[in-house]
């Protein structure tokens, strides 16, 4: 009899620790002033992380849906970028951003950077330029505070939102070990659904 529990117990710990299981575990937890979450599609296997601070560069409103503070992947490198996932037509106000939009951000003491915003998928998305990549990685693991300020065609905020950090490192590291390369920003989103299309609609709706 103890010798069946045993071969169990053993059965049950090496189904835990195989990499299939391991893949399937959903991962929702706070980290300092982040929010770390993954999950594994059941249908494709496919495993998606997102990491977003906790609180908003801008609050949702109707018809303008929260701008987001996400870790995003460039090149293999985590950097920081804003973002509004899943547009729809409610929320065209974000996708003008993707027109000429561009969020400024800064880690004090050091100089701000410029992302410009584009549409991927049906996600607005404002990541930095890859000649500010290296730096933006390099800057974002010990920064205690970042400045962000949106700037385009829905509107312009005077000044910057500031937002506090904290285990950002410590973040950063679980996101490594839990995203497989290539999954970040990649939550799932129908693809055959272009984002450009709700600006199409809406200038449709003004007669354009």
């Amino acid at each position: 009899m103890i010798a069946a529990m045993r071969r169990a117990a053993t059965l049950l710990a090496l189904l835990l620790a195989s990499p299939a299981a391991v893949a399937q575990q959903v991962v929702d937890e706070s980290i300092g002033t982040w929010r770390l979450t993954c999950a594994t599609d059941r249908m494709t296997d496919r495993r998606a992380c997102q990491m977003l601070h906790a609180r908003p560069v801008e609050r949702s409103e109707p018809g303008r849906p929260a701008l987001a503070l996400e870790v995003v992947e460039r090149d293999g490198r985590l950097v920081p970028a804003v973002t509004a996932r899943n547009l729809t037509l409610e929320g065209a106000a974000r996708g003008l951003l993707a027109l000429s939009g561009t969020a400024q951000l800064r880690f004090p003491p050091n100089p701000l950077f410029n992302m410009p915003c584009d549409l991927e998928g049906r996600s607005l998305v404002c990541a930095p330029r890859d000649e500010d990549l290296a730096r933006a990685e390099a800057e974002l693991p010990a920064a205690d505070r970042v400045l962000v300020r949106m700037q385009g065609l829905a509107g312009t905020n005077a000044e910057p939102v500031e937002l506090p950090l904290a285990r950002t490192a410590e973040a950063l590291a679980r996101l490594r070990r839990e995203a497989p390369p290539g999954s970040l920003g990649a939550a799932a989103e129908p693809p055959a659904f272009d984002g450009r299309d709700v600006l199409q609609r809406l200038f449709r709706l003004f007669g354009q």
